[in-house]
């Protein structure tokens, strides 16, 4: 009987192995393996293809920016400290001229707005752009807002010449999400249209380098000469501004910073039509409530800006704040941090009033402030 089984059992096992499992997809009754995907398809959008097909659309619309200042010298990183602008200098040629900067633009349009950083053109007398075919052009500044580290740029285009400029789409960067993968295109050390790519690290950062601080972290390689460049979703569309890194020799060590897209958005009718953003001012001082703070004031908790001070006349004075009150919702928001205001009261157009809900001594109340333009002079 033993000798009888050996044979069907010698020919099944020759059956199973001149035909794969994975020839059994969509036969009924047997075990079945999916196929691999290739990179580059939908399933694994991250492919390089994809990265190569973005690179060849989107790098004619970046340009490589250097301004000229006649008298005084470049201004320095000081004001980021270690978060330094990746704009100035180059290891591989000797240092630029006092006056000189270098950075990177994109352009925006057909007629060949450009946004860059403030920093690549602050107090530039001449400003020029070299497109990816070479061709140079002079700019001119539109307008600018040190605040944001955000300039604008136009293409001159002379003896009656009417070019239509590529030029790149802005995306929505509040859809960004952690751990999404992002290409940063920009001239790092003079290298004109290098890409880089990789993730994105955090969002909303707070690096200190001004009232309305929320930048994209990046791993993309951004170093100096990156500044004002594209950074750019998987669709080909900006999402950031490449702006400053973190470094303390002024090279990339896998942490760098971009201004999200929908900032500059929010300003760019502002720079156009006035050259200048204006913004909404509250008159308040504010601070962060401590652990000691809320047990002091017996806060259910530690959201919202604490107010220490009052601008005499100013528009929250007028409108019945009070030092020690704290702002928890202004304009329907939640002031879920001091940093969350500076950023509510900036957007709001001066002259409208909004509803600001405030605790004042343990008890919620609402009040309604007429909003005033900000003055250089005045705090945020």
């Amino acid at each position: 009987m033993t000798q009888k089984l050996k044979v069907p059992t010698a020919f099944a096992l020759f059956i199973l192995l001149l035909f794969p499992l994975s020839y059994g997809i969509g036969t009924p009754n047997l075990i079945t393996a999916n196929p691999a995907f290739g990179l580059s398809t939908k399933p694994n959008p991250v492919g390089t293809n994809l990265i190569v097909g973005i690179a060849k659309r989107q790098n004619p619309s970046v340009v490589f920016v250097t301004s000229k200042t006649k008298i005084q010298p470049a201004k320095g990183n000081a004001p980021f400290g270690k978060f330094a602008p990746p704009g100035r200098g180059s290891p591989f040629t000797p240092p630029p001229a006092p006056g000189n900067g270098t950075g990177t633009g994109f352009i925006i349009d057909r007629e060949g707005h450009i946004l860059t950083n403030n920093h690549v053109v602050d107090d530039a007398d001449i400003i020029k752009v070299t497109l990816q075919n070479e061709k140079e052009y002079e700019a001119q500044l539109v307008g600018s807002d040190p605040k944001t580290d955000i300039a604008l740029i136009k293409i001159i285009q002379k003896n009656g010449e009417r070019a239509s400029f590529p030029f790149l789409e802005m995306g929505d960067s509040e859809k960004l999400e952690v751990g999404e993968w992002v290409v940063a295109i920009g001239n790092p050390f003079g290298l004109d249209h290098t890409v880089t790519t990789g993730v994105v690290s955090a969002k909303g950062r707070n690096i200190g380098a001004g009232p309305y601080d929320e930048f994209i972290q990046t791993d993309a390689s951004i170093n100096p000469g990156n500044s004002g460049g594209p950074l750019l979703n998987m669709n080909g569309d900006v999402i950031g501004i490449n702006t400053a890194i973190f470094s303390g020799s002024g090279g990339n060590v896998g942490i760098g910073f971009a201004l999200p897209i929908n900032m500059a958005k929010d300003i760019l009718g502002d720079l156009k039509l006035n050259g200048k953003v204006t913004r909404g001012w509250l008159g308040v001082m504010i601070q962060k409530i401590t652990p000691e703070l809320q047990e002091s004031f017996k806060l259910k908790n530690a959201r919202g800006a604490l107010i220490n001070d009052i601008s005499p006349n100013g528009p929250a004075d007028r409108g019945g704040m009070k030092r020690g009150d704290v702002i928890t919702r202004f304009d329907g928001v939640e002031i879920a941090s001091m940093e969350t205001l500076p950023k509510q009261v900036a957007a709001i157009k001066p002259g409208n009033s909004v509803k600001v809900e405030v605790i004042r001594e343990g008890k919620p109340m609402t009040l309604e402030i007429k909003i005033d333009p900000m003055k250089v002079e005045k705090p945020a």
